[in-house]
């Protein structure tokens, strides 16, 4: 299996229990939650999608269903601002310390407020990103709305 991510070490620092998924990264897919989600033969609405955000003036991260699209201006309600926009990849790279479709909302380089599609909290386990291409953790959602503080949100 693979090695530990800052994901993966800061998931079991917290005592949390998860399952490791690998699966073969396509870098050329169009949508790379989609083509996880068909990779490990899982739901499109239990593997969350991470994207980075501004929300007003602070970094947000968002969990949502891969095959969902955020609203800017639920996730502006949701965080009590006016405006909301996504944040470029070199700067999500940079902020995150990992790589676009290995991005995950566990074990970044500096903690943000983290919102979660209010939907994805009905499945008994959900499947996010592990920290690097071709890995995600299968956790269950109150864990991941605990570990993250997570606010969970119609997006």
């Amino acid at each position: 299996m693979a090695k530990g991510t800052p994901a993966t070490v800061s998931l079991e620092k917290a005592g949390v229990a998860f399952k490791l998924h690998e699966y073969d990264f396509d870098p050329n897919a169009a949508r790379i939650g989609m083509q996880a989600a068909d990779a490990l033969g899982v739901s499109p609405s239990r593997l969350l999608k991470t994207l980075m955000a501004r929300a007003g003036g602070a970094v947000v991260c968002v969990l949502i269903a891969s095959d969902r699209e955020v609203s800017l201006k639920k996730l502006a309600a949701a965080a009590g601002t006016k405006d909301a926009a996504m944040l470029p990849a070199a700067e999500a790279e940079r902020l995150t310390g990992y790589h676009v479709g290995g991005i995950s909302a566990f074990g970044q380089r500096k903690r943000v407020k983290t919102f979660v599609e209010a939907a994805a909290l009905s499945h008994a386990t959900v499947i996010v990103n592990g920290g690097r291409r071709g890995l995600q953790i299968e956790i269950a959602p109150a864990e991941l709305v605990r570990v993250l503080d997570a606010t969970a949100a119609e997006l």
